[in-house]
């Protein structure tokens, strides 16, 4: 048999605690003792572990626990280098666990595993809402303070700040804060003793922050990441049994699988979003309603598309008419939709119309979607020949652009840098060039 490898992870964290071997063994039998499961871990069984024995599976959380209390952040069984003790149906690490282990490789951005992580799958098997309702590990009391209303408060009022920065700036800085505070803070609450009513509402409102940490990740073009974040949500949101984020996210992953060009994968998403909101109020049934009809288009089922548009364009005058809601689904939203219908199906010009209109009514708060969505609306206008009309609004998304740190923004300018080279003896094209020489240089050739 070949020799037994040091565990390197384990001896990194041996040493950053300062420990001797002795207070290690002792720090895991307080631990056991007050949990109810006594131990009695020697000097000699630390010294093991270290060489890469694997401790036995009730002393791992014990280690674990008193690791994270010595170093005043969360550890998991896969950052000390063992197997979880609690894991998922699918054999990975239980929710809290994989959160953590997920946010802290998205926090440091030379992780090479976010990069690996970066691949779409198309073949992703996504639960079914029966499948997490209720559904989560049991709580680690103990060791962490008890949590309230407040601390679910300040997480949902976080999470708020962090997409009012994504809509104006992109997520690009946004994400690794986000990531951050999943690991520092949300996941610590997740653990923390409370109640049942705030313990779901912790759930849900970590759900939403995995929702839109997945989303940033799709504006960055990481899309695997983007997947796993998107899981937690839907983990998380049925452990709280919140329809509504499990609904949200289950749109936002046919969101991304629709713009990948993955149309059956998107219509499959889109329809379980909707058949698992059985009492969405109209404004929600035109946020599901416009993505169905998008990814119906996709696939080219002209019929379905339509009909879906119908019936988001009619819940949408009917939110509408019950007072206008800022931040969520707005006619800006279903006009775009229209545009990408339109466009899917083959009306170039229709969806050029369409994109205006949305463009209209947008809040400029949305300062990232309006760089995508005018440099998107000037290619269209390019393809039907309009090159002045292209231009103009080009510069429109110049003017905005420098602010955005998105990954999308920058696939669309470098998008109009390629359209515009074949086009640069003409006057108004040579202009826009010039001018996207001194404003984004990076994306031009040298």
């Amino acid at each position: 048999m070949g020799s037994r490898k040091p565990n390197t992870v384990l001896e990194r964290l041996f040493r950053e605690t300062g420990w001797t071997l002795r207070q290690c063994a002792q720090a895991v039998n307080k631990i056991g003792t007050e949990q109810g499961t006594p131990t009695a871990v020697r000097e000699q069984s630390v010294h093991q572990w270290l060489k890469g024995h694997v401790p036995k599976p009730a002393v791992r959380p014990l280690l674990v626990e008193a690791l994270s209390r010595r170093l005043a952040r969360p550890i998991t069984h896969a950052e000390a280098g063992f197997p979880s003790t609690v894991v998922a149906s699918n054999g990975e690490p239980g929710t809290v666990e994989g959160l953590i282990d997920l946010g802290r490789h998205d926090m440091d951005p030379s992780r090479r595993s976010v990069i690996g992580a970066s691949l779409f799958s198309v073949a992703l098997a996504v639960p079914n809402w029966p499948d997490v309702v209720g559904r989560m590990e049991a709580v680690q009391t103990g060791a962490t303070r008890r949590v309230g209303m407040p601390e679910v408060d300040m997480v949902t009022a976080m999470t708020e700040r962090i997409s009012e920065l994504d809509d104006q700036f992109g997520g690009r800085h946004a994400r690794p804060m986000a990531a951050s505070f999943l690991v520092n803070s949300v996941a610590p609450y997740l653990r923390a003793d409370a109640t049942d009513h705030v313990r779901k509402a912790m759930m849900s409102a970590a759900s939403d922050l995995c929702y839109l940490t997945g989303y940033m990740a799709v504006d960055e073009g990481l899309h695997g990441l983007a997947q796993r974040y998107y899981m937690k949500a839907l983990e998380l949101a049925g452990a709280s049994e919140d329809h509504l984020t499990y609904c949200t996210t289950l749109r936002g992953m046919s969101v991304q699988a629709v713009d990948l060009g993955h149309g059956m994968k998107a219509t499959r998403l889109a329809d379980a979003a909707a058949a698992a909101s059985p009492q969405a109020g109209p404004r929600m049934r035109a946020f599901l309603a416009g993505q169905q009809a998008h990814a119906y288009a996709q696939t080219g089922e002209r019929s379905n598309a339509l009909t879906y548009l119908r019936e988001a364009d009619v819940a949408m005058e009917k939110a509408e008419s019950r007072g206008k809601a800022f931040g969520s689904y707005d006619p800006a939203a279903l006009n775009y939709h229209i545009s990408q219908v339109r466009y899917e199906l083959g009306d170039t010009r229709g969806s050029i119309e369409a994109m205006q209109q949305s463009d209209k009514v947008r809040f400029s708060v949305y300062r990232r979607a309006r760089v995508r969505h005018r440099a998107t609306l000037a290619e269209r206008q390019l393809e039907v020949g309009h090159l002045e009309a292209a231009c103009a609004t080009w510069h429109q998304a110049l003017d905005d652009y420098p602010m955005v740190q998105s990954g999308r923004a920058d696939d669309r300018i470098r998008a109009m840098v390629s359209h515009l080279r074949p086009h640069l003896k003409n006057a108004a094209a040579r202009a826009l060039y010039e001018r996207a020489r001194s404003v984004v240089p990076s994306k031009l050739p040298t």
